[in-house]
């Protein structure tokens, strides 16, 4: 009885139906690994990023607002219309810490500063007031501080109705106000020769003489902490300064 020769597979089929490795198989999982790994790593700094932008955007935003509202109200104070029937003395009468025709008053000494103003609209003017919005022809008074938790505040007073409290923008730590003034009237030139806090121009009796108000507004600093995106070795606090020009009142006169 003759026996069939066995048939030899060749080396390569036997190589085409063989698997991996254990040693294929652990580079796999390692090069997968270090993907994933680095895929990760682009997403918490693509997260850090967002959220590092998304908090100087609302501080920028919360900035570039509260400094509007202000100046809009600062560069108004002691406005009236019609100035030929008209004056300051029979638009602003004696109320509260306003003394006859004055239109300015604050408080503080630094920290948590407060500052009132007071203006006339015919309602047709286009006169703002700090919620940025027009009323009818009113005598305004606006007076802006910061509240407990953080918040620029707003307590609007149109004519003789209840006073409104408006927030305007949050995430301040303080509020400075410096005045303008001339001191020595004797130069009568209605330049500013000092910058005095409030408790210093009531002092002084300078409302009447001041010219620009400078306003320093901090709030915190979004970098700031240890969250996503945020360092501890960074300012805590930023602030933003501005000097806005009275109405009619700053430069010197020729």
């Amino acid at each position: 009885m003759k026996t069939r020769p066995i048939r030899q597979v060749p080396s390569a089929a036997r190589h085409r139906h063989a698997g991996f490795t254990l040693i294929e198989l652990m580079i796999a999982l390692l090069i997968g690994l270090f993907l994933i790994g680095g895929l990760l790593v682009l997403v918490q700094a693509m997260k850090r990023t967002d959220t590092v932008q998304s908090g100087l955007s609302k501080l920028q935003e919360n900035e570039r607002l509260a400094m509007t509202l202000i100046t809009n109200v600062v560069q108004t104070a002691g406005y009236f219309p019609d100035p030929l029937n008209n004056s300051q003395s029979s638009e602003f009468p004696a109320s509260g810490n306003f003394a006859v025709g004055q239109a300015l008053y604050g408080t503080g000494t630094g920290t948590d500063d407060t500052i009132s103003v007071r203006y006339a609209t015919s309602g047709t003017d286009g006169v703002l007031d700090c919620s940025g919005n027009t009323q009818g022809a009113s005598t305004l008074t606006n007076a802006f501080s910061l509240d407990v938790n953080g918040n620029l505040q707003c307590q609007l007073t149109v004519g003789t109705a209840a006073t409104q409290t408006i927030t305007l923008v949050s995430g301040l730590t303080n509020v400075q106000i410096l005045y303008g003034v001339q001191t020595n009237s004797a130069s009568g030139n209605n330049s500013i020769d000092a910058y005095l806090d409030a408790s210093q121009v009531t002092a002084g009796s300078y409302w009447p003489d001041v010219i620009s108000v400078q306003i320093a507004l901090t709030f915190q600093n979004p970098l700031y902490g240890t969250g996503s995106g945020q360092s501890t070795t960074v300012p805590q606090t930023v602030t933003f300064r501005r000097v806005i020009d009275l109405m009619n009142k700053a430069g010197v006169n020729t």
